[in-house]
Formats: structure tokens, sequence, C-alpha cells
């Protein structure tokens, strides 16, 4: 009987050191409940940059391997150029041509422009003279009309009266010639202005060729650039899955650059922790992978939808049964400046990671 109660004694010793320390654990997680949010729903994130080539063709080097560091601008693969040399030669070759004829289009406007300043003055010429055998026309008009006079009454001879109809007749001829000549001259003017005008067109449309062919030339030594892949940023490289003589086409992601200096923590909460969660607030963080370091960071944005709606097929809550299910918030956490370096570059994009928010 008495070992019986002995063991009774010991029982409810156990029991009670059990119940204090749950109620103290329990005290303790209230409290911290009180001025803390946590969530086990959180990961690491950086930038993550896709290797895209903007040419397609065939694989001639690879310069990386799996995983390797890189710094930016180093030279990664490079496609063969051999295509984008000849479309280079090619628009060169078309910007020559066109230059050439701008060069021609050109000089056939200086051409036009001297020849109808030469017919203008030759018209000019033509109109002075023609004034000046208007008047001659005007005198030998006079003389013969009073030279006809003095013939009917007998006064002159038939010679004097002829020589005086002579002279009028050549002074009209004279008249109608010189006005012939500047009709003529005008028309050469008006045609010369007209090839002037064409020629003026022709130039302009060279010029655009020209520039037409600048920029073929300027996109054939882009694309020819363009055949010498390198790094858009320093970081690290996934798997790198090429080899020489693969074909790759324009806009097909190789691999990714994942950018090792920028690191943050995206941690998804439920909508019924954000009540008392500001822009600001500390944060302890812990990374599954490494339970004994512990980093700082402070919440820097709050996202504007849930992550449901961001999913492929978005839930409708207008359609079917309706069962209301606690959503999730994703919040941005960046590390502060607090944290060990060398423990920060541990880190991996997707590792797991606990967020404590420090509401107070």
């Amino acid at each position: 009987m008495e070992q019986k109660k002995k063991i009774n004694k010991k029982f409810i010793a156990i029991i009670s050191v059990i119940v204090v320390i749950g109620v103290v654990y329990g005290g303790y997680k209230f409290i911290h409940s009180l001025s803390h949010e946590e969530t086990d729903d959180a990961h690491i994130e950086a930038h993550m940059s896709p290797i895209i080539p903007h040419v397609g063709g065939y694989i001639q080097k690879v310069y990386v391997s799996d995983n390797e560091r890189v710094q930016k601008g180093d030279t990664l693969f490079v496609i063969d150029n051999r295509d984008y040399l000849v479309q280079k030669e090619q628009a060169a070759a078309k910007l020559l041509s066109a230059q050439s004829a701008l060069s021609v289009a050109e000089a056939s406007i200086n051409s036009y422009q001297a020849n109808t300043a030469t017919a203008t003055a030759q018209v000019n010429t033509a109109t002075e003279t023609i004034k000046s055998a208007e008047i001659k026309l005007w005198r030998a008009q006079n003389d013969f009309e009073r030279y006809h006079n003095l013939y009917k009454s007998h006064t002159i001879t038939a010679q004097q009266y002829e020589q005086a109809l002579a002279a009028k007749q050549e002074a009209e001829n004279q008249l109608r010639v010189l006005k012939n000549q500047k009709t003529a001259t005008t028309r050469q003017k008006s045609a010369a202005t007209s090839q002037t005008d064409i020629s003026i067109k022709q130039v302009a449309v060279a010029q655009a060729n020209v520039k037409s062919a600048e920029a073929m030339l300027d996109a054939a030594l882009l694309n020819l650039n363009y055949t010498i892949i390198t790094a858009p940023i320093s970081g690290q490289l996934s798997a790198v899955s090429l080899q020489e003589g693969q074909f790759v086409q324009p806009g097909q992601s190789l691999f990714y650059l994942i950018n090792t200096k920028n690191k943050w923590v995206v941690a998804n909460f439920k909508e019924t922790q954000l009540e008392k969660m500001e822009k600001g607030q500390k944060v302890g963080i812990k990374v599954d992978a490494y339970p004994n370091e512990e980093f700082e960071g402070v919440i820097t944005t709050f996202s504007p939808a849930t992550g449901a709606k961001f999913s492929l097929l978005p839930p409708d809550n207008a359609t079917g049964n309706f069962v209301k299910t606690i959503q999730r918030l994703p919040v941005k956490i960046e590390f502060t400046e607090n944290n060990n370096k060398e423990a920060l570059v541990k880190l991996r994009s997707g590792m797991n990671a606990i967020t404590d928010v420090h509401l107070k």
C-alpha cells in the first residue's frame, strides 16, 4: 500500500510539472503573439535573368559550365556568324549603291538649275531685243506710211517707195523671228524648271533610300553583334544545357543567370495576420538550410493582390458552392545591412524560411 502511494505522488508531481511548463509556454506564446506575427510559408527570392539569344543559329563555342559564377559582360557562348557577315556585306553594298544614286540625283539638280538660269537669261535678253525690234518696226511703219502718201502724189520715185516697204517687211520679219525664239526659250526654261522639280523629288527618294540602307546596315551589324552572347549582370549560372553545334532559335530561353548580390524574402501571411503589419517593421528570419543562423529583415512592400489572384486559374466565388478559405498575401521582406555577409552569400533562391514580424 505504501509503495502505491509513492507512485501516485510521483505521477502527480510529473503531471504538475508538465502542466506548469504548458501554462508557462502557453503564456509565453500568448504574450509573444500580441507583438509578433509568424509564418513558415516563406522563401528566398532573387532576380533570375533568362539567357535568350536575339538571333538564331548554330552554337560555335560555349565558354561557361553549370553553376559557374560570371561577371557582367563575360562571354557565355558564341553563335556561328558567317550568315550574318554576308548580310552585313549585302547591306553595306546597298548603302554604297544608294549613296551613288543620291550623288547622281544631286548632280542632275545642279545641271538642270544651271539650264534654268541660262534659259531665264536668254528669255530676258530676248525680251529686250523684242522691245528694240518693236521700236524699229514702229519707225519703219511710219516711214512706209509717209512714203506711201508721197508715192501716191508722185512726189517720190517707185524705188524709194519699195525701199520703205522692204524696210517695214524686214522689221516685221525680224520681230516675228525674235518672238518665236523667245517662245522656244520660254519652253526650254519651263522644261528645265520641271526637270529641276523632278530631280529634287528624285533626291528626296534617293535620300530616303540612303537612310533605309543605313538602317539595314545598322540592323545587320546589330545582328552580327548579337551572335556573341554576354552576361547581362554579375551572378551565378544555372545548369547550362548547351553544346557546340546545337541550333538555337531567337527568343528561346536557354538557361538562367541568378543575381547573387540582391536577395529578399517573400512571406505569404494569412489575411487575418495583416491587421497590425506595416511597412518598415523589423522581421526575424530563419532559413531551414541554416538553422543556426538568424537574419534580420524589414518589410518593404505588400502585394496588391492575394497569391490566388495571380494563379493560372484564379478562384471565382460567383460560381458553384462557396467555401470560405483564408487567403494569403505575399509580403516582400528585404535583408538589412546588419546581417552576416558570408551567411547571406550561402542563401539560394527558393530556400524555405520562417519569418517573425515584430509588430511593436
